[in-house]
């Protein structure tokens, strides 16, 4: 099974590692990272990830997965990525993204007529590519599958290794990694946050997210 992760600067690293270490460990995985030329990608929080491929050199996969970022909207600038974005998708079984990667496929001509979501304080900008936003964690409409902010990205590559490789299988990898959320507060969702601690992150937030257009 190919599995292509797209790479680019500025993206959020935990939104690629994350759904990453549990993909790898599919049966048969092939595990591909594309960039627009290979080599080291500097990721939002400084930490620089290795692009084994250039985006070129890989013309298929069976599964796609699109990591999101404040800056996602710099990927206009480079419309041979999200032609790629768009072809490669053609050749998919599942075409994945997490955080503000679903705002790419919006940009790719992927999302028009589909349910999806994104980071909550991006959620509006999904209509502008003809997307239906839906507030949950994970949304499957058909092939695609978008994951809200940051996090959720592990849950989605979980309910996708149990489709891929069965239930067992995704929950011996849960197990595997320990992953049993016990976060020290309550507040990992807009309605559930204080409002002033949610109005000033929505408005640091927002105002790197202007240019998702």
């Amino acid at each position: 099974m190919q599995i292509v992760f797209l790479f680019y600067d500025g993206m959020t690293a935990l939104d690629a590692i994350g759904p990453h270490e549990i993909l790898c460990r599919l049966p048969g995985a092939q595990v591909q990272r594309v960039a627009k030329s290979l080599g080291p990608v500097r990721t939002d929080s400084g930490l620089a990830l290795i692009a084994d491929k250039a985006i070129s050199d890989v013309l298929r996969a069976d599964l796609l997965v699109i990591p999101g970022a404040g800056n996602a909207a710099t990927l206009r600038d480079h419309p041979e990525m999200l032609d790629w974005v768009h072809s490669i998708h053609n050749t998919t079984t599942w075409t994945a993204s997490v955080c503000t990667g679903s705002l790419i496929l919006g940009a790719a001509g992927i999302l028009s007529g589909l349910r999806a979501t994104t980071h909550w304080a991006a959620f509006d900008r999904l209509t502008r590519w003809g997307a239906k936003p839906v507030r949950e964690r994970v949304v499957e409409d058909g092939k695609v599958l978008t994951a809200a902010g940051v996090s959720a990205g592990i849950d989605m590559a979980l309910m996708l290794a149990a489709k891929i490789a069965g239930p067992q299988f995704a929950q011996a990898i849960q197990l595997g990694i320990e992953y049993d959320p016990q976060p020290p507060f309550d507040v990992g969702s807009p309605e559930k946050a204080n409002p002033a601690i949610r109005d000033a992150l929505r408005t640091r937030m927002v105002s790197l997210f202007e240019g998702l257009n």
